[in-house]
């Protein structure tokens, strides 16, 4: 498979009033073109901090970050990110909201403008473009936010607990939603959770990372040998529990 992201010895470290913390120690990740990779780990061992790096929304101490064969440094046009939030605009309408990313980019014509209204259809939103954020369910939210992420046509996106807000069973279908339209539209995504089912029901790949400073622990391949997969269905086979047995014997050991 083709590369399309390296994270390559990358470290982190942060000055305090008592010294030097190190966050991140010697990273090394690659993600295929296509690829759904998650990232979990026990609390404060850096998951997001390493999201930020990659964003370009944080400095890295060491290390060098290649998208697509090339280094980057600072903020990527070809990276896309979703927070916990869905940090809609509540006094935009919806179609004014997914406009905002090409707004801040000056890139809204006429092109753009139909592919985003492409994309509310294809994805059942189009009927509520007129429609402010407080008038829809926290599902249709996050969609919403996803579509306004796609709109500025990134290769990869990052996810940093992006569905944590939502409750249980929102969170199930709205994963589904979101991973079925990833798919759809060929975009490798990176994912931080601390979910362990949500990481297995979505992923190719989880990346287990040990205690502060974080390093890479292991890294699981998640296959689940069927056609049509989505993270509902996942949930349902019996590898499922086995992946989520292997996943928690791991993070337990950090404790």
């Amino acid at each position: 498979m083709e590369k399309i992201l390296e994270v390559k010895n990358v470290s982190k470290k942060y000055q305090n009033k008592e010294g030097e913390i190190l966050a991140l120690q010697n990273i090394n990740l690659r993600v295929n073109r296509g690829e759904f990779v998650s990232i979990i780990g026990p609390s404060g061992c850096g998951k997001s901090t390493l999201l930020s790096i990659i964003a370009g929304l944080e400095e890295k101490t060491e290390g060098e970050i290649y998208i697509e064969g090339e280094e980057t440094k600072g903020i990527s046009p070809k990276i896309g990110y979703m927070l916990q939030r869905d940090c809609l605009l509540e006094w935009r309408t919806i179609l004014s909201n997914t406009m905002f990313g090409l707004e801040v980019k000056g890139k809204k014509d006429k092109e753009s403008k139909a592919y985003v209204e492409e994309l509310l259809k294809k994805y059942d939103l189009y009927d509520f473009k007129d429609k402010y954020p407080s008038e829809l369910s926290g599902g249709m939210r996050q969609r919403v936010a996803l579509i306004r992420t796609l709109a500025v046509k990134p290769k990869i996106l990052l996810l940093d607990e992006a569905f944590s807000a939502l409750d249980y069973q929102t969170r199930i279908m709205v994963t589904n939603d979101i991973y079925n339209i990833l798919k759809k539209e060929g975009i490798t995504a990176l994912m931080v959770t601390h979910d362990i089912s949500e990481a297995i029901s979505m992923s190719n790949r989880v990346v287990v990372l040990n205690a502060r400073p974080g390093t890479v622990k292991d890294i699981h391949k998640i296959d689940f040998d069927m056609e049509n997969r989505n993270p509902i269905n996942c949930r349902e086979k019996p590898k499922f529990s086995q992946y989520f047995n292997t996943l928690w014997r791991e993070l337990k050991v950090d404790e």
